[in-house]
């Protein structure tokens, strides 16, 4: 048999826990939505490292084009009228 003192230690102690079950379950709402939230954010960061990577190496082939030898030595005979000097033009300086 319950005694009258142990009914109010229920009749109060039930809410009590209602309210800390129902906190808890709010906090597991807002822990799973913000990492969803999170895990959408990175997928975008990731999505756009995979882009800046990709365009690294279209930057990096271009660059390798425009600097090669055959390139640059073309460009400096037709545009520059540069040429290679005769042996006899050649002189060498000594400190």
């Amino acid at each position: 048999m319950t005694t009258r003192s142990e009914n109010r230690f229920v009749v109060m102690v039930n809410p009590a826990l209602l309210c800390l079950v129902m906190l808890s379950a709010f906090a597991v709402v807002s822990s799973s939505h913000l990492c969803r939230e999170h895990y959408a954010h990175m997928q975008t960061l990731e999505q756009a490292r995979w882009y800046l990577q990709e365009e690294h190496g279209r930057l990096l082939l271009e660059h390798s084009a425009w600097a090669s030898h055959h390139r640059v030595q073309t460009e400096a005979t037709e545009q520059l009228g540069m040429t290679q000097p005769a042996a006899l033009e050649i002189q060498v300086v000594s400190p």
